[in-house]
């Protein structure tokens, strides 16, 4: 078989091939390959009229090798039609001159290989190193200002690194050997610990996680957490071990002040005579203390969860457990007076508190139950007491109310009789038109004293009635109407002032007894020198109390004066006006029983002012 001709075998190889004939350098021979650099139509044309895809770089530069005659090679030449085209190719551009017979020069011949993988692999090796460069730099960075110690050790136990934060905090030089001096600063009662854990998380190639103390610069000792993980190429063993170093100094103190802590409230707990438990967020009990499960007589497992509720009287238990319930879901105190069974089957009285804890740890509940036996039966004793006393306290008054009623008759006969007497009977006792004036005072003392007594009696009564919405104006009015006959006997001007607070929720005959006591006083104990004037003013306190003011310019009093006090009964400072010393004391008696108090500012001669701070009634929802 004839061989191939050579020309044939070089249009055939991957390479591409071309000759550049002359000093014109005209393409002579092209072959496939080099077509698609150079153009399918090259030969017989000059590099100037059909430079192809060739970069302009080595278009300038193939003149040259050709008057040098020296050999050219231009690696991973950039040929394409654009910089970052898709169709941008790579060639190993080799340019060899050659001569003629006589040894001038006759051309050149150029050889392109495709390098374009190649060259791409190349890029991308070179972008990967940067990147790689990059993230290096940037962990060293993270490592290096974050605040823990980084390190990395060898199989061996060698540290080939750590970051600059461990040479401040040990102040050890930069030139130490970590490894021999490293151990050394760890507190020696935790060093053989450390180097034993250390030692076989390498030997079976798994990372570890302890805490240790470490010596500071000052020579204090740190606790450290030190976590670290091995490197793994698998199949083979790992190659070091990465690590960190976070102080946990604070932490571990406030841990062991919280368990310290802890345990000396469970001591407590446990020490006091008081059922004790607390329970999570959902209300299921997590401890009791020592007297609950002395109380009871039962241990925590057979107490459970929810044992004090089991522990209370049958009928109070579904209601007690509906109320616990409610507590949990709105986070509202709990309290409630309950019996609880005693590890003997007796059932006695406890007040059971319990409150929500919200802080760091979450929600918790801590409750208590305070035996109140005593005082239960104690409370039972005394309202059996009061019962007692408010029963001979409502026959006092039905006897008072009635020998006062059933006096007045006689005192009205013996009125009667005195009238008679005076008309008809003439003494010649010189004293006579005296004797007649102080037994007619002495009668009229009586009568007044036995209707005051029977108007205490009823106003008692009447502390009970109905209460309603009253319009001040309506019924100042109506209580000056009764009053009329006085004022205008004595000249006086009274003013009303009701635009602050013009409604009262008050009892009717409650309030008409202590506005006409107060304005009929305020009239009877005017001053002689001058007409009265009397200010009957409402307005609200900054807690939105209604108050009334009852002001006069009369004779005036001492407030103050302990022998004489104004508002007890039968209480008198101006014995020269008739009175029994009733009105002030039914006022405060009114007022009080009602909630509300009375206040009293008074300037002899000048005159006083009464404040009346009403209250709803007691038993008012």
């Amino acid at each position: 078989m004839p061989a191939p001709r050579f020309e044939q075998l070089l249009r055939r190889l991957q390479a591409g091939v071309a000759t550049l004939e002359g000093p014109e350098l005209r393409y002579g021979f092209v072959n496939e390959q080099m077509q698609v650099l150079v153009g399918a139509n090259a030969e017989g044309r000059t590099l100037t009229e059909q430079p192809g895809l060739l970069p302009t770089a080595l278009l300038e530069v193939l003149p040259k090798v050709y008057e040098a005659g020296t050999p050219y090679t231009a690696r991973a030449c950039a040929c394409g039609p654009a910089a970052d085209g898709p169709d941008r190719r790579y060639f190993d551009v080799m340019v060899d001159p050659y001569a003629d017979e006589a040894g001038e020069p006759a051309g050149l011949l150029l050889l392109a290989v495709d390098v374009s993988e190649q060259e791409a692999t190349r890029q991308r090796a070179h972008e990967l190193a940067l990147t790689t460069r990059q993230l290096d730099a940037r962990l060293r960075v993270l490592t290096e200002t974050a605040p823990l110690f980084t390190y990395t050790m060898s199989p061996e136990g060698e540290v080939t690194y750590v970051s600059p934060q461990w040479y401040r905090f040990t102040g050890q030089p930069e030139t130490a050997d970590l490894t021999a001096i490293w151990p050394l600063l760890v507190h020696p009662d935790d060093r053989l610990r450390v180097l034993f854990e250390s030692d076989t998380a390498r030997r079976t190639g798994t990372g570890w996680n302890y805490e240790y103390r470490l010596r500071r610069y000052d020579g204090q000792y740190r606790w450290m957490l030190s976590r670290a993980l091995p490197e793994v190429h698998p199949p083979d063993q790992p190659v070091a071990w990465h690590g960190a170093l976070t102080e946990v100094h604070l932490q571990r103190e406030l841990s062991e002040a919280r368990r310290r802590g802890e345990a000396e409230l469970r001591f407590l707990a446990d020490s006091i005579p008081e059922l004790v438990w607390t329970t999570s967020a959902e209300g299921l009990v997590e401890y009791y203390n020592h007297y609950t499960k002395s109380y009871s007589g039962l241990t925590t497992e057979e107490l459970g969860p929810t044992g004090w509720v089991g522990l209370l009287y049958p009928e109070e238990q579904a209601a007690a457990a509906r109320r616990w319930v409610q507590s949990v879901a709105s986070g509202e105190d709990f309290e409630g007076e309950y019996r609880l069974r005693r590890a003997d089957g007796v059932y006695r009285w406890h007040t059971i508190r319990a409150r929500r804890l919200n802080d760091g740890s979450g929600p918790r509940w801590f409750g208590a139950g305070s035996d109140v036996e005593e005082q239960h039966r104690l409370r039972q004793v005394l309202q059996t007491q009061y019962d007692e006393l408010a029963r001979a306290h409502h026959n006092l008054d039905t006897f008072v109310y009635a020998a006062s009623h059933d006096l007045r008759q006689p005192t009205l006969n013996l009125r009667g009789l005195f009238e008679e007497l005076s008309r008809s009977v003439r003494f010649t006792d010189p004293e006579q038109a005296l004797m007649l004036r102080m037994v007619d005072t002495a009668l009229t003392h009586l009568d007044g004293t036995l209707a005051d007594l029977a108007a205490t009696v009823q106003t008692q009564r009447q502390q009970q009635e109905p209460v309603e919405v009253l319009d001040l104006a309506l019924g100042l009015e109506e209580i000056l109407l009764g009053l009329r006959p006085q004022i205008v006997l004595q000249g006086a001007s009274v003013e009303i002032d009701v635009q602050e607070a013009p409604g009262l929720l008050y009892s009717r005959a409650n309030f008409r007894s202590v506005v006409h006591n107060l304005v009929s006083n305020a009239l009877k104990f005017a001053h002689p020198m001058r007409p009265p004037q009397v200010l009957l003013r409402s307005y609200l306190t900054a807690q939105g109390q209604p108050v009334l003011e009852v002001r006069d310019n009369g004779l005036g009093m001492h407030v103050d004066d302990p022998h004489n006090p104004a508002f007890r009964l039968f209480s008198r400072q101006h014995t020269e006006v008739e009175g029994t010393g009733v009105g002030l004391y039914l006022v405060q008696r009114i007022v009080t029983s009602q909630g509300g108090h009375v206040e009293a500012d008074s300037t002899p001669g000048v005159g006083t002012t009464f404040r009346v701070f009403w209250a709803a009634p007691t038993g008012l929802e």
